[in-house]
């Protein structure tokens, strides 16, 4: 064992497969030995302010009590039953919840476990909807250049082929069409004679709100949503809103949706839904897409079903969740984070490797003209005592939403110092 390097680190590393990880030439991975609040902390003792909040997921902070102790009951009680012809309170209440907090009729959920699978029975939710109707060429969709929406083979189909991760895989995805954001008048116009000329063949538009997170962590306005709203209405296609990273108040609102005024056909959840405790995640359908399903005919159903699909541990941390978002000032705690944002990177803008600075909700971008060595850049962070991973050209933070003023600060005072010496 190395000092300071558990032996079940060593040993495991014979077996492990790492996320997005030359295993070859990568350095080996970290041990962590427990976390809290905003830090983690290592088996060696060092504790790192996380920046990202494990991907994006633990927006009230790690070991919350309100949720340990939600999970241990349940745990106590009952930790799962399959959800075929069964069904449980937890389930039942979030989806309640879920219906109550979303805008407009988005009523319908079907719970599954990862953001990507969410995705993944949207689209099949959207063929299908058309297929129910008697529509059965409708079978592509409508996605966008930066756009990210996970790494399964459907997900994969409408991410951005160029600038993604999935240019490999060119032959085996299918073939849908990837466009600019309706940003001006010549996209709009663009996306417009699109939908028209294909108008027969496409069952949706996929899109993440307001943020493309995985793509470079790109902010678009609203009023592409309310653009996108009146083309998808104008050639009778649904729309899809991807927020499994911008949702439970990401960007500043609880649903990014929320800040353009408009409600997509199908909304995807998942990361914070559980606040970054377990796997869970819910494709939220509208009344008049459930109907379409609503029928006599049993090939008529939607034919999926995870196998912890609405798992009773993950659905209980769900509902702790929201009651911290009920209990706890969080959107006031995000829009001080919007501000310390803002605040702490405005040092970076103007610096000479740098093409943008910008913040939205819990949201810190500093866009490079490009990362050489982006390992390095990491361990940089590593030694200032904070864990910040950079994507793309972006070095970005994502904190939790209780985060306190200091560690925030130490934050963006890392990102600010590791900027200006590139």
């Amino acid at each position: 064992m190395s000092a300071g390097v558990p032996d079940w680190r060593d040993e495991g590393m014979s077996h492990l497969w790492l996320p997005y990880t030359q295993m070859k030439t990568a350095p080996l991975p970290m041990p962590v030995a427990r976390t809290e609040g905003a830090r983690i902390v290592l088996a060696d003792g060092r504790e790192l302010i996380d920046g990202i909040a494990s991907w994006w997921t633990a927006c009230h902070g790690y070991n919350h009590p309100h949720i340990r102790a939600a999970v241990e009951r349940q745990l106590a009680e009952m930790p799962h039953v399959m959800f075929g012809g069964l069904v449980h309170e937890q389930a039942a209440r979030l989806a309640q919840r879920l219906a109550e907090l979303l805008p407009g009729d988005l009523t319908r959920v079907f719970f599954s476990d990862s953001g990507s699978v969410a995705v993944e029975i949207a689209m099949k939710m959207a063929v299908q909807f058309w297929i129910n109707r008697g529509e059965t060429g409708r079978k592509r969709f409508v996605a966008f250049r930066n756009g990210y929406h996970g790494d399964t083979t459907g997900a994969m189909a409408v991410c951005d082929p160029d600038e993604g991760m999935h240019a490999l895989f060119a032959g085996l995805l299918p073939q849908h069409h990837i466009v600019d954001l309706p940003e001006d008048d010549a996209t709009t116009g663009a996306l417009d004679a699109l939908l028209a000329k294909h108008d027969e063949s496409i069952a949706g538009i996929v899109v993440e709100p307001l943020v493309q997170g995985a793509g470079g962590m790109k902010f678009h306005k609203p009023d592409v949503l309310k653009c996108l709203r009146a083309l998808a209405d104008k050639h009778d296609v649904l729309l899809i809103f991807d927020e499994i990273f911008t949702g439970f108040g990401r960007t500043g609102t609880m649903f990014a949706c929320e800040q353009a005024g408009v409600t997509p056909d199908i909304l995807t959840l998942s990361k914070a839904l559980t606040g970054g405790t377990l796997p869970l995640a819910a494709t939220v359908a509208t009344q008049k897409v459930f109907e379409a399903f609503w029928s006599d005919d049993p090939a008529k159903a939607l034919m999926h079903g995870p196998t912890f699909m609405a798992n009773a541990l993950g659905c209980a941390a769900a509902n702790a969740s929201l009651d911290l978002f009920d209990r706890e000032p969080r959107i006031a705690q995000i829009a001080a984070i919007t501000a310390a944002l803002r605040d702490g990177l405005a040092p970076c803008a103007g610096l000479p490797r740098v093409k943008e600075v910008r913040a939205m909700g819990a949201i810190g971008v500093v866009e490079l003209d490009r990362i050489d060595d982006l390992e390095t850049l990491r361990a940089r962070f590593i030694e200032r005592g904070v864990f910040v991973r950079p994507l793309g050209n972006a070095i970005y933070l994502t904190p939790a939403f209780t985060i306190g003023a200091d560690d925030l600060a130490r934050l963006t005072n890392a990102v600010a110092a590791i900027v200006r010496a590139l």
